[in-house]
């Protein structure tokens, strides 16, 4: 094959044996790696509870990944949530996903529960199990330490062995598998971390045809500045969004409860740049490199751990937020789910968090001990426990980011309809709504919102399984992009099949979620959002969520999914994707 290896590795941590299953290529053709291809191995193991041993944990690459397709370098990883009970899914970089084709696989379903402790070493297409015991307790920046340098690795920190459901498999030291609690799966599994090196060359159809391809998609990226221009991603990495929800006047602030946050002009990226100085880094093979570190090694706060651990919690100390991000990364937590718990906590207890108070609770956190404990179920799980459920800024149990809904009705609509729990990933209207690409929209408006985020979240899916970065969109398409499959893989390809292919991922994540009983209860948001208004000002107000204008988007875009008005899958429909 071409650009794929054929070959998926199955590891049974149980007996301590692997094999390999090779799909068909029709298989590959249907849902090309990634999510679709992950999605495909997780269907009939979803109503399984999370830490079944027989329920799978994949890791799996895509088709451009290890080729010179820009942006390509990336991996899902899939199963089910711990903390939404939903269809949980993770896009992440680094370069395992790089290694692990280079090593001659596509990806890597784990099964089974290993007796001990486990590390799984893979070196092209030998596949060692290791006793782990040694650590057991250890940090990510440990392990990585003790594991050298050779090749990529995934591990878990002390937040998965300790329960915490919002617990991330951290790559490569700082990269996340975030948001839906998969480390939890991971360390459910007996697996402390797992390595990889590979020396192989990825066949690719035609050379020719790739290297126009990607010149094209980088000529694209050259010319964005929201890119490449001086205040763009390159520059200042995901933070640069800072400045521009802090003038929309749409950053979340004490836990949702404003809209703005007054100091964060002498908070933003140039000042976090100012004090800690930077340099750039980023995913195998990537150009933007939207990672940056301090000059003296920290990593600097990606944009939603940023506003969480500043705004979100009326915190103006960067020190705190930089140390806070790090203990994320260390123990192996998600930042934005941390972050919207102890919001959470703050406003149930009505008291202030102190810079050591938001220290301190996340290390409890991630060690289980004292209040910790509670708080590691997610800020949903803990207001219900305190009687305050509407303390809880979440959708499907899951802590919202950093985009307040008020401020982008397209960002509302799509994390009510996120199939993994509130999400900006799915649909990211804030192309739309905020940056104006490729097309501007009314913000406050709901009118055409449902078309263009189920159109939305179809890319985002594609996106997903080839798998690349969400940020190069900003520039390319998918007819870029289909360009450069098609010269990988040798299949033919346009930007409607690869939309196409989207809308069955999409579909089946859907139909996997039905399963497990979530309704059109669950694709909702907290009532705050419809009845307080958010920070405006005399010339540009926030106002409150229209909640007839939310339904009626909602029950517009059922229809346009194919689901009828509960939101359940239909059978004509699932007929028609051939699902």
């Amino acid at each position: 094959m071409f650009g794929w290896t054929g070959r998926i590795l199955i590891l049974d941590l149980t007996d301590r044996k692997y094999d390999a299953a090779c799909p068909a290529p029709e298989i590959y053709r249907d849902f090309i790696g990634g999510r679709g291809l992950g999605g495909n191995y997780l269907k009939n193991d979803i109503t399984r509870r999370w830490d079944d041993p027989a329920m799978p944990l994949i890791f799996m690459t895509g088709p451009l990944v290890g080729t010179l397709s820009p942006t390509s370098g990336r991996m899902a990883v899939m199963s089910r949530s711990p903390l939404t009970g939903t269809t949980g899914d993770a896009s992440v970089g680094g370069r395992f996903g790089t290694e692990l084709k280079k090593a001659g696989w596509d990806g890597i379903i784990f099964k089974g529960r290993a007796d001990g402790l486990t590390g799984i070493e893979i070196v092209d297409q030998d596949v060692v199990f290791t006793d782990a015991a040694r650590f057991q307790g250890l940090s990510v920046s440990k392990i990585q330490d003790q594991l050298g340098k050779q090749g990529a690795f995934a591990a878990v920190g002390p937040a998965a062995e300790n329960g915490v459901c919002f617990a991330n498999i951290m790559f490569d030291g700082h990269y996340a598998a975030g948001r839906n609690g998969l480390g939890l799966v991971f360390a459910s599994k007996n697996l402390k971390y797992v390595s990889v090196s590979g020396t192989r060359r990825i066949r690719v159809f035609d050379r020719l045809s790739l290297k126009k391809a990607r010149e094209d998609i980088l000529r694209l990226g050259a010319a964005s500045p929201v890119l490449m221009g001086e205040l763009g991603i390159t520059r200042f990495g995901t933070a640069a969004l800072f400045d521009l929800t802090h003038s929309r006047r749409m950053m979340p602030t004490d836990n949702f409860r404003r809209t703005f946050f007054e100091p964060a002009g002498k908070i933003n990226a140039h000042a976090y740049h100012q004090k800690f100085g930077y340099r750039k880094t980023g995913c195998k093979g990537c150009h933007i490199l939207c990672k940056k570190k301090g000059a003296s090694g920290e990593i600097l706060p990606e944009f939603e751990a940023m506003n969480h651990f500043s705004a979100l919690l009326n915190n103006t100390d960067m020190n705190v937020v930089v140390n806070a991000n790090r203990i994320c990364n260390d123990m192996g937590m998600d930042a934005i789910s941390a972050a919207g718990t102890l919001a959470c906590c703050m406003e149930i207890q009505n008291r202030p968090l102190a810079a050591n108070d938001i220290i301190r609770l996340l290390q409890d956190i991630a060690m289980g001990r004292g209040e910790g404990k509670a708080l590691g179920r997610g800020a949903f799980e803990y207001a219900k426990a305190h009687g305050n459920p509407e303390a809880a800024m979440t959708v499907k149990k899951q802590e919202l980011p950093a985009y307040d809904p008020r401020g982008a009705c397209g960002m509302a609509l799509g994390y009510a309809t996120s199939t993994r729990g509130g999400c900006h990933l799915r649909s990211y209207t804030i192309g739309n709504e905020v940056l104006r690409k490729p097309v501007p929209t009314d913000r406050f408006s709901f009118a055409g919102k449902a078309r263009i985020v189920k159109i939305a979240e179809d890319a985002n899916a594609i996106i997903d399984s080839l798998t690349a970065c969400k940020f190069m969109f900003f520039a390319a398409s998918l007819e870029e992009y289909a360009k450069a499959l098609t010269a990988v893989t040798g299949f033919p390809s346009s930007g409607q099949e690869l939309l196409k292919t989207g809308e069955r991922i999409c579909y089946r994540e859907r139909m996997m979620n039905h399963q497990n009983g979530f309704t059109d209860a669950d694709d909702d948001l907290p009532q705050r959002f419809f009845q307080s208004p958010g920070s405006g000002t005399a010339w540009m107000g926030i106002p409150a969520l229209s909640r007839e204008d939310f339904m009626m988007a909602r029950h517009a875009y059922y229809r346009i999914r194919g689901l009828d008005e509960k939101g359940r899958p239909q059978a004509w429909k699932i007929r028609e994707l051939g699902l």
